[in-house]
């Protein structure tokens, strides 16, 4: 026969919500953007982005995602399209140095497939966006995603370089962060 304590601490854990496990970025990790310019693909990356990931696939409404981006270190291995981007009519990396891509609600697709729901500053400018992702768990979590930034309506691309027919509105992004338990 429980006790009156301990039967009331059992009441009381089995009361408490699930917290999500808190999980940090591991090296490994790429955050790499996509698109055409002219018809000619390019692909580029983000060197030196953060994560932090607190998540429980059966507790999505705790889970919570939070990216930094540093603008300045973007690059597609191309020094001309590096120098125009990170300039005034693209990313503006001196003015914006970062970007930042915050999301606490989530959807499960099925599977280990989910969504987050989030906001991505860029610019100074805040606007929603959605990452699709896989989520494999273990020692060392992955979470792989894709989403889609509409550029011109964070101001990427201005003057000239607003023509769609040169360089499209839609920009593929793509991640794989590999995680560790936060300590």
């Amino acid at each position: 026969m429980l006790s009156r304590h301990t039967l009331f601490a059992t009441l009381l854990l089995a009361a408490a919500p699930a917290l999500a496990a808190d999980y940090v970025q591991a090296p490994g990790s790429a955050l790499v953007f996509a698109g055409t310019y002219e018809g000619e693909a390019f692909t580029g990356r983000f060197p030196g982005f953060v994560t932090r990931f607190s998540f429980d696939p059966a507790q999505l409404a705790t889970a919570k995602l939070d990216v930094t981006i540093p603008i300045a270190t973007a690059s597609t291995g191309n020094s001309d399209y590096d120098g125009e981007m990170r300039g005034s009519a693209f990313f503006n990396s001196s003015k914006f140095p970062q970007a930042h891509y915050t999301a606490t609600r989530f959807r499960a697709l099925g599977g280990n497939r989910y969504a987050a729901d989030g906001t991505l500053n860029l610019r100074g400018i805040s606007k929603p966006v959605t990452l699709d992702f896989t989520w494999a768990p273990g020692a060392k979590p992955v979470l792989t995603g894709k989403a889609t930034v509409k550029r011109l309506e964070f101001g990427v691309g201005e003057g000239e370089w607003a023509d769609t027919s040169l360089l499209p509105n839609e920009i593929a992004v793509s991640t794989k962060v590999i995680f560790v338990p936060a300590k």
